[in-house]
C-alpha cells in the first residue's frame, strides 16, 4: 500500500480501492476477518499506513459498460476552500460518487473539474436526493483528521426538513437503535428496531421545530385539519449525533411524520399530489455545518441556504398572517 493511502480508515480505503462493489459487502468481509492487514485481522475504524500489507478475498467488481464516458468536468457552489478543504453546496439529484447503478458523482466530477489537483477525496457523504453542504478533503492529512471529528462526534451537522403534519414541540430526541437491510430486490432499506436488537446501531437525533406551515392549496382542499382545511406540515432543524444511513428519514418517518418528497419511506400519494404542486424532490437539506480546520484548529461554522425549489415551496405554504423570519432560512 502507498503512501497516499497512509493514516486513511480501513473502510474508506477499501471503499475507494474497490469500485463498484456494494458497500454492504466491503463492510461484510471486514466483518469477518476476510479481509488481513499485515496478516492479522483489522476492524472497520483501523489505519492503514505506508508499506501495509492488505489481503482480500476474491470480490467480483462491477465493469463498466464499454460505452460508458467519463464522468464530465463539473464545479460546485463553493462556500469555503483553501489549501486544505472545499466546502461545497451540493444540488440535490446528484451522488457523491459513482457506484450501485451510478456512473459517477460529485468527486468524480470534481477530479475531473481539477485535472492539477493531487488529492481530493470526500470526507462523508449525503445521500443523492439531499441537498447541502459536503466536504472534500485537498490533503490526506485533513481527510484523516476531519473523518476523525465526524466519527467522535465532534462536527455539528444541522438539516431543514419539512415534514407531514404537526410535529410536537415537547418532542425533541429521538433514540432509537436503526438496522440496515436489503429488500428483495437488492435495495438497501433501514428501519428502527428495538432496544435489545443485537443487530440494532444505536442512533440520535435531535429535533427542533422552526416553523408551522401549512401545505398550500389545491393538496389543502377538503382534506381537513389546519387552518381553512390545509394539511399541516413543519419545518424542522435536525442535527444528528450519530450518522447512519438514512437516520434522519427513518427516524422522523417512525415518529409518523415523513419528510415530504421522500421516495422511499414517505407517503406516496401525498408525495404524488407534492409533485404536481411544485416539491419534485425530497425536502431535506444540510443547512449548517461546524467542524474544527484540520490545520489550525480553528473552528469552522458553514451555512447552506435554501435552494430556490425548497425556498419556493416554503415561502408558498406560509400562511399569509405567519410572521416571516428572513434570519431563519
Amino acid at each position: 500500500m502507498g503512501e497516499e493511502s497512509a493514516g486513511q480508515r480501513l473502510d474508506n480505503f477499501l471503499l475507494r480501492v474497490l469500485k463498484g462493489v456494494p458497500k454492504t459487502h466491503v463492510y461484510r468481509i471486514i466483518r469477518s476477518g476476510e479481509v488481513r492487514v499485515n496478516k492479522g485481522r483489522a476492524s472497520a475504524e483501523s489505519r492503514v499506513e505506508d508499506g501495509d500489507v492488505v489481503r482480500l478475498p476474491p470480490v467480483r467488481m462491477a465493469q463498466p459498460a464499454a460505452d460508458a464516458k467519463p464522468a464530465p468536468a463539473r464545479e460546485f457552489p463553493i462556500l469555503f476552500e483553501d489549501e486544505h478543504l472545499v466546502a461545497i453546496d451540493k444540488p440535490a439529484g446528484v451522488a457523491v460518487h459513482g457506484g450501485s447503478g451510478v456512473s459517477f458523482g460529485v468527486i468524480e466530477q470534481l477530479r475531473r473539474a481539477r485535472p492539477d489537483a493531487r488529492f481530493l477525496e470526500l470526507v462523508h457523504r449525503l445521500d443523492r436526493e439531499t441537498s447541502g453542504i459536503l466536504l472534500v478533503a485537498k490533503k490526506r492529512s485533513a481527510l484523516t483528521k476531519l473523518q476523525d471529528q465526524f466519527r467522535d462526534r465532534e462536527t455539528g451537522k444541522t438539516y431543514l426538513a419539512l415534514v407531514q403534519g404537526a410535529w410536537p414541540a415537547s418532542r425533541k430526541v429521538i433514540d432509537q437503535p436503526l438496522h440496515k437491510y436489503l429488500q428483495a430486490d437488492g435495495e438497501r432499506r433501514v428501519r428502527v428496531v428495538a432496544k435489545d436488537d443485537p443487530d440494532g446501531m444505536r442512533s440520535i437525533t435531535l429535533v427542533k421545530v422552526a416553523e408551522k406551515l401549512f401545505l398550500p392549496p389545491p393538496l389543502g382542499e377538503g382534506r381537513g385539519g389546519g387552518t381553512g382545511g390545509a394539511p399541516e406540515a413543519t419545518l424542522l432543524e435536525v442535527t444528528i449525533k450519530t450518522g447512519r444511513t438514512h437516520q434522519i428519514r427513518v427516524h422522523l418517518a417512525s415518529a409518523g411524520h415523513p419528510i415530504l418528497g421522500d421516495d422511499k419511506y414517505g407517503d406516496f400519494d401525498l408525495n404524488k399530489a407534492l409533485h404536481k404542486d411544485g416539491l419534485r424532490r425530497m425536502f431535506l437539506h444540510a443547512w449548517r455545518l461546524q467542524f474544527d480546520h484540520p490545520a489550525t484548529g480553528e473552528r469552522i461554522a458553514l451555512q447552506a441556504p435554501l435552494p430556490p425549489e425548497l425556498q419556493k415551496f416554503t415561502d408558498h405554504a406560509r400562511l399569509p398572517t405567519a410572521p416571516v423570519r428572513p434570519d431563519r432560512l
